[in-house]
């Protein structure tokens, strides 16, 4: 159920066999990401139950979900992307059928990451898939 994007961090990670670099790719792919305009850093777009600022902004066009995002923390922001990649291009049906938990497991990103940013992973994806769920 994974797109290719996402596929590619998976490929990326079974080579990056140190967590302090696989920490560094996800910050890299934050880093890659353009930043949020300002505009959109609203409360209607913040996400609640994350340490950091966050802020996802969903588009749905002829049923195709995507988003953007933006956060204070480098690895947050890094996590955004990794979050993009699992989910931007598919179909609202679809992306209300992604087992996030499942696929990031695939990455081990969750065993290494503090209980903060773990419960700030989760809300984000409970928005992701809430906005999916809400025009399917």
């Amino acid at each position: 159920m994974a797109s290719a994007a996402f596929e590619e961090i998976v490929e990326d990670f079974e080579f990056l066999e140190d967590w302090e670099d696989r920490y560094r790719h996800v910050i890299e792919q934050g880093k890659a990401m353009d930043p949020l305009d300002d505009a959109l850093k609203v409360p209607a777009t913040k996400v609640h139950g994350c340490a950091s600022q966050v802020w996802l902004h969903p588009t749905i066009e002829d049923g195709v979900f995507r988003f953007d995002g933006d956060s204070d923390a480098m690895i947050v922001r890094g996590l955004i992307a990794v979050l993009r990649s699992l989910y931007n291009g598919l179909s609202v049906a679809e992306v209300t059928k992604v087992d996030a938990k499942a696929e990031l497991g695939r990455l081990g990103l969750t065993d290494h990451l503090s209980a903060q940013r773990s419960n700030g992973l989760r809300s984000m994806i409970e928005r992701i898939q809430d906005v999916a769920a809400e025009h399917a």
